[in-house]
């Protein structure tokens, strides 16, 4: 594996493995190495990439706007940093927000695009709307510590004490302030008129349990993005890339392999 920080404007990254190029973008409030789980099996067949986006991780020297315009424009970058006209990319959580970002403003930069438990837009109920107004103002009363040990524990009971331990550390790791500004960006964020121009394979992988983003989300980009295919994974919440890795790895996979 290897990893590199060439220049002020350019993202950290890690890569691994040989083969087609497959980039993998996180979600909010982690990091890249929040793919830790299945890495090293998508390593075996493509050369994977996993950023820090702007203002995560070893990438929060990066100043702000954190708009997805923004952080798509970075991983634009990246790619030409790293010489690859064209790429897999998988988002999860709000990294697919961002991937979707990728290839509305890049086209031509993605061959195929896999969604895991993501959305066209967060705010689509009172509920949402409500917890992502809440979800900045608790970052300032418990700091990322306290907000990492609340989101564990509400929205991914499946995990177990030491893989939770694990992602509650990812999330105290960030700076409160960025976290923040850039969970402001996130509620902005709102791709449904321009799903039809996602021209590319797209994969939709959903959670049957998801609470933070329920299945409707899902079916929306299903209904949104022409051919695109919604696998939906039983059993399983927000944290279906934990708990559930094999399942995820297969379907993945399986698109990939098609």
């Amino acid at each position: 594996m290897s990893s590199a920080l060439a220049s002020p404007e350019l993202l950290y990254f890690t890569e691994r493995g040989s083969g087609p190029p497959l980039l993998l973008v996180h979600g909010l409030m982690v990091t890249g190495e929040m793919f830790e789980p299945v890495i090293g099996q998508l390593a075996t067949r493509h050369r994977v990439i996993v950023p820090d986006l702007r203002g995560h991780g070893r990438s929060r020297g990066l100043p702000p706007p954190y708009t997805a315009a923004q952080l798509a424009g970075d991983l634009a970058r990246l790619l030409d940093h790293l010489g690859i006209d064209a790429t897999t990319v998988l988002g999860y959580s709000q990294g697919g927000a961002i991937a979707q970002q990728l290839v509305l403003d890049h086209p031509k930069r993605c061959d195929r695009l896999v969604l895991g438990c993501t959305y066209a837009f967060n705010m689509a109920t009172p509920r949402e709307w409500l917890e992502g107004h809440l979800a900045p103002l608790l970052l300032r009363v418990l700091g990322t510590r306290g907000l990492a040990k609340l989101v564990v524990a509400q929205a991914a009971k499946q995990l177990g004490k030491e893989r939770g331990d694990w992602l509650a550390g990812l999330m105290a790791d960030q700076d409160r302030k960025l976290m923040a500004a850039a969970w402001r960006e996130t509620m902005a964020f709102d791709s449904r008129r321009r799903l039809a121009e996602i021209a590319c394979p797209t994969l939709v992988v959903a959670a049957a349990d998801d609470r933070g983003v329920p299945v409707h989300h899902a079916r929306m980009l299903r209904e949104g993005i022409p051919g695109s295919q919604l696998v939906i994974i039983d059993g399983a919440d927000h944290a279906l890339i934990w708990t559930h890795p094999d399942e995820f790895l297969r379907v993945t996979e399986e698109f990939l392999g098609a």
